[in-house]
């Protein structure tokens, strides 16, 4: 005998994520989620939407993400503006080798969907030139502020080394890596005052992607109406 397992209906949306908190500014309880349309035998989801139900009125607010396919979708409810109210953080994995990450935040005071941070705005901004140097150095330097940092790559092991450099340290031929888009979007509270910051993580990669170096971390802070960079720092993998 043979069974038949049902699969699922590919245009029939389901919820994905779900979250509870005043995100309108009222003072009442609302109800936030994302609905998609989920893949049979597979993790993959399409048609990623952001959904708010006013606590209050019983409204329904629907918003199709511009990036809205991907994997295991997830919210966060919290103050990013220091306006007292929460504000919507979505993350979407992609399922790339890269692990890279969609990420957006929105506010919805009284209502009206605001965007306030959109992956693909932050990752033209942060760019980077990674080179590598002479005695086993590779030179990280961050556009946006100008920023430069030396990773010593000397105890990467010797075979790794000797395809790149001669035995007395000089490189055979110019090489150049590269940082991935964001990998991660964390929010953190870092002053304690109830209102939070985004840590960024971003991927140094050497000759290929797996070729790993460490993370560039930002953390990003609501000012003058926008996320503007705060600190900077280049996280490193020990031995």
């Amino acid at each position: 005998m043979s069974i038949h397992y049902p699969r699922y209906n590919m245009s029939q949306p389901s919820i994905v994520a779900f979250a509870q908190g005043d995100v309108t500014g009222d003072g009442v309880t609302d109800h936030v989620y994302l609905t998609g349309i989920k893949t049979s035998d597979s993790p993959f989801i399409q048609n990623i939407t952001l959904h708010v139900k006013d606590g209050r009125t019983g409204k329904l607010t629907s918003i199709l993400l511009r990036e809205n396919v991907g994997y295991n979708p997830t919210l966060f409810l919290g103050d990013f503006t220091g306006d007292g109210v929460a504000d919507i953080l979505i993350g979407i994995a992609t399922g790339g080798s890269g692990g890279i990450m969609y990420y957006y935040v929105f506010s919805f005071v009284d209502n009206k969907a605001k965007l306030l941070f959109d992956f693909n705005v932050y990752n033209d901004r942060y760019e980077y030139d990674v080179t590598y140097q002479d005695n086993y150095k590779v030179e990280v330097v961050s556009k946006v502020n100008d920023n430069k940092y030396i990773i010593d790559i000397s105890n990467r092991g010797a075979e790794y080394l000797a395809e790149i450099y001669t035995e007395n340290g000089k490189l055979k031929s110019p090489i150049t890596g590269f940082v991935n888009p964001l990998s991660g979007l964390y929010p953190v509270d870092f002053n304690s005052n109830k209102v939070y910051e985004l840590l960024a993580y971003q991927k140094i990669a050497g000759r290929y992607n797996a070729d790993s170096l460490g993370f560039i971390l930002n953390t990003l802070g609501w000012k003058d109406n926008k996320f503007v960079l705060q600190n900077q720092y280049l996280a490193i993998f020990g031995s």
